[in-house]
């Protein structure tokens, strides 16, 4: 299954260029803007953009009226990316790693909106032999969102520099599998399933140390990357910022706005996460899961970012190094404190 994903990925990249190409040529200004997200607690923001039209009354207010927003989920970056080539998103909430690979392979076609948020990612498994990255067999599966590209892919191999040597970068790209997080958990739910890891986002990771047996963590994103790292941020292609400038600003001014009625309403940000994700974990346990280290790190500025490009031009995946975060991200977002 890992060659035939891996394969898979790879015409897709190959491809990604001109199929990409080809969508910014459609791009004009547009009334409904179609944005995609992943399922987890650190597309809050969003959840929160959506319920009150945030987007909408910060376009408004710039003098852009009749703007609508239409809001889709996707269980990987990789079908987000998908949807952006086909032409049925306009805008991707989604992690680093995709951000700067299509940044890349457009010679900066695609670029940065705003972050939204800093939680941390966990590598979680059952097995209870497993206790460090040295501790995996060929056997032992770890599930991520998208092979070689997601944020968690990335950090594993971050992580396996780290564990067995600069020459072992690649070294548990073998164990990787591609699933979404929902059905990562489920199968971490099943005694009898292969994937006995999930390098998951929150609330997964909380969800599955407090509900499967064994469940413990092996390592966590602050481990690898020496602090935040962001975890979602808005882009899109070039061609939509230019065609849409006021849009961009209103999604600028909408994650500020969300941001700040997360950190000041936390309950009532998390009853609104609840209501339009469906999310059945009670409002006391995702409280208390926020209440964890790292889990407010709510912010517009990218972090982490350029350690994450570093590693990426160091192993070839990038093929231009940028020389600061404010390459890949538009020039509105480049008065923060990012990095």
């Amino acid at each position: 299954m890992n060659r035939m994903m891996w394969r898979a990925g790879a015409v897709a990249s190959a491809l990604l260029g001109v199929a990409l190409s080809g969508s910014q040529a459609l791009a004009q200004a547009k009334t409904e803007i179609a944005l995609s997200r992943q399922p987890g607690i650190f597309y809050m923001p969003s959840h929160i953009m959506e319920k009150q039209k945030l987007i909408e009354k910060h376009a408004a207010a710039k003098g852009l009226s009749g703007i609508s927003t239409k809001w889709l989920t996707f269980n990987s970056g990789g079908a987000q990316t998908d949807a952006l080539l086909a032409g049925g998103v306009d805008i991707l909430n989604t992690g680093t790693g995709n951000l700067l690979l299509l940044w890349d392979r457009t010679k900066g076609g695609v670029k940065g909106i705003v972050a939204n948020s800093a939680l941390p990612l966990t590598l979680v498994t059952r097995n209870p032999n497993i206790k460090s990255l040295k501790d995996y067999t060929a056997n032992d599966r770890i599930a991520v969102p998208t092979l070689k590209v997601s944020t968690q892919a990335i950090l594993l191999q971050m992580a396996s520099e780290k564990a067995f040597g600069s020459d072992q970068t690649t070294k548990l790209d073998a164990n990787a599998v591609q699933l979404g997080h929902p059905d990562a958990a489920i199968m971490m739910a099943n005694p009898q399933g292969e994937v006995t890891s999930h390098f998951a986002a929150p609330p997964y990771q909380y969800y599955e140390l407090k509900t499967v047996k064994g469940a413990h963590v092996v390592l966590s994103s602050p481990d690898i990357i020496g602090g935040p790292l962001t975890q979602s941020q808005f882009f899109t292609t070039t061609k939509f910022a230019d065609a849409n400038p006021k849009v961009i600003a209103a999604i600028k001014a909408a994650t500020f706005t969300a941001i700040d009625f997360i950190k000041k309403d936390t309950p009532a940000a998390v009853e609104i996460y609840r209501e339009v994700t469906k999310d059945k974990m009670s409002a006391e346990d995702i409280l208390d899961m926020l209440k964890q280290p790292g889990m407010m790190e709510w912010t517009a500025a990218p972090q982490g970012t350029m350690k994450f490009a570093a590693h990426l031009h160091k192993v070839g995946t990038l093929k231009a190094m940028p020389a600061a975060w404010t390459d890949y991200y538009l020039p509105i977002t480049a008065d923060l404190p990012g990095n």
